[in-house]
C-alpha cells in the first residue's frame, strides 16, 4: 500500500471517528434545534408580510439571522447557532461520504451539507459585518454567473428543474410520512409520534410548495435569460400572496413553517444521528 493511500485511510478512520463521537451528536441536536429557531423566525416574517406589516424584512433564513441578531444576548445566540451548523455539516458530510446509506440517502446529505454550510456562512457574516445576505440575492447571483457560463441557460434550467424536483420529494414526503424514518420511533410515546407526524407533513408539505415554486422561477430566469426572475425563499412566499387566493395562501403556508420548527425541535430529540 502506497504512504498515499494510507493517509487516505488514516484520514477515513479519523472522520469517522468524529462523526461517532458523543460530542458532535449532541451538537448536532443543537444545530437541528436552531434549524427550527430559523424556520419559527421565517414563519413569523412570512405572516407579518401577509398581514401587512414587516413589509421591508426577508422571509427567509438572512432574514431570520437579522430578527435573531437584534434579539437581547442575540450575538450570544449567534454564535450557539454558528457551532450547530458547524455540527449538522459535519455530521452530514460524513453520512455523503462514509454513511452506509443507499445512493439516494448519500446525495441528500450532501444536499443537507451544502445547505448548512451556507448557513453557517451567513450566520458568520453576520456577526462579522452586521449584514446578512438574503437567499433572493444570493439566487440571483449564482443564476447570473451561471448564465454566462457557456450553455448557460441549459444549466440554470436544469438547476431549476431539479429544485422543482426537491420541492415535489418534499410533498410526496410530507404526504408519505417518510421523514419517520429518520426518527427514533422506538423512544417515542404514542402521544409524541402522532404530534411529529402532523407537524412533520405540514412542514414538509409547506417546504415542498415553496421549493418547488422557487424552481419555477429559476426555469422562468433560464428561458427570459434574465437572473433578475429567480428568487429564493422570500421571492417564493411573496409570490403566494400574489395569487387569486390572496394573502391567506401565503398565511397557511407560513404556519406550515412554524409547524416544520416544531418538527425540528421534536427531531433534535428525537433524530437518528
Amino acid at each position: 500500500m502506497s504512504t498515499a493511500e494510507q493517509a487516505g485511510r488514516q484520514a477515513q478512520t479519523m472522520a469517522r471517528r468524529a462523526a461517532d463521537h458523543p460530542a458532535l451528536d449532541r451538537l448536532a441536536r443543537v444545530g437541528l434545534a436552531c434549524r427550527g429557531v430559523l424556520y419559527a423566525l421565517i414563519g413569523v416574517l412570512a405572516v407579518q408580510i401577509a398581514l401587512g406589516g414587516g413589509s421591508k424584512e426577508q422571509a427567509d433564513k438572512g432574514g431570520a439571522i437579522a430578527a435573531v441578531a437584534d434579539l437581547p444576548f442575540g450575538e450570544v445566540i449567534l454564535w450557539i447557532m454558528v457551532v450547530g451548523f458547524a455540527a449538522l455539516a459535519l455530521w452530514q458530510a460524513t453520512e455523503a461520504l462514509f454513511g452506509g446509506l443507499k445512493t439516494a440517502d448519500r446525495a441528500e446529505a450532501a444536499v443537507r451539507t451544502g445547505v448548512y454550510v451556507l448557513v453557517f456562512v451567513t450566520l458568520l457574516t453576520m456577526l462579522l459585518s452586521g449584514k446578512a445576505t438574503s437567499d433572493d440575492e444570493k439566487s440571483q447571483d449564482v443564476t447570473a454567473k451561471l448564465l454566462e457560463l457557456p450553455g448557460g441557460q441549459l444549466i440554470v434550467g436544469v438547476v431549476g428543474l431539479a429544485v422543482i424536483g426537491v420541492g415535489v420529494y418534499w410533498i410526496y414526503s410530507g404526504i408519505k410520512k417518510k421523514f419517520l424514518e429518520e426518527l427514533n420511533l422506538g423512544q417515542m410515546s404514542a402521544r409524541a409520534r402522532s404530534v411529529m407526524e402532523r407537524l412533520g407533513m405540514a412542514g414538509y408539505i409547506a417546504r415542498g410548495a415553496i421549493a418547488g415554486l422557487a424552481g419555477i422561477f429559476v426555469v422562468q430566469a433560464a428561458i427570459t435569460y434574465d437572473p433578475d426572475k429567480a428568487g429564493g425563499m422570500d421571492h417564493a412566499l411573496r409570490a403566494f400572496a400574489d395569487t387569486p387566493v390572496g394573502p391567506w395562501l401565503l398565511v397557511l403556508i407560513a404556519l406550515g413553517l412554524v409547524l416544520f420548527a416544531g418538527y425540528c425541535f421534536g427531531e433534535s430529540r428525537w433524530r437518528r444521528t
